[in-house]
């Protein structure tokens, strides 16, 4: 089971980042020509989703999450001040899963694997792990 890792730098405190392209890059690395593909991120305050990478739709994800998580009274802001991202990467999901065909991810039309960074700026590892079918 091939598994690719790569880095994502973010420079802002809350970004929505397109992977589509290194996605796809690491799944021809790996050579797997049918089956799945997980991409994951293996931190507690980013997160990956599949949706369309249109500007306005960009800013209402980060406003939805910002309006489902900010100005509570979050115990765990005791500890280090960022609550709000871990609670929007657990609502959001850490990972997704794909089919893979023809050596490619398989996405619709407008559809993007987007990488959020909800506490930034920071250096975020991508992995990418496919599993032949």
């Amino acid at each position: 089971m091939p598994i690719v890792r790569f880095s994502v730098t973010t420079n802002s405190h809350r970004q929505i980042v397109d992977i589509t392209a290194q996605v796809q890059d690491a799944v021809a690395e790996a050579g797997i020509q049918d089956g799945l593909v997980t991409i994951s991120v293996a931190h507690c305050t980013c997160t990956v989703y599949v949706n369309e990478n249109e500007s306005g739709l960009v800013a209402d994800t980060l406003e939805i999450v910002d309006e489902l998580t900010a100005g509570g009274a979050w115990r765990h802001n005791r500890i280090d001040d960022n609550a709000a991202a871990h609670l929007a990467a657990s609502i959001i999901g850490n990972a997704v899963c794909l089919p893979v065909s023809g050596g490619q991810v398989e996405l619709g039309t407008w559809q993007r694997i987007m990488l959020v960074e909800l506490d930034g700026p920071r250096n975020r590892r991508v992995t990418v792990t496919v599993i032949p079918g």
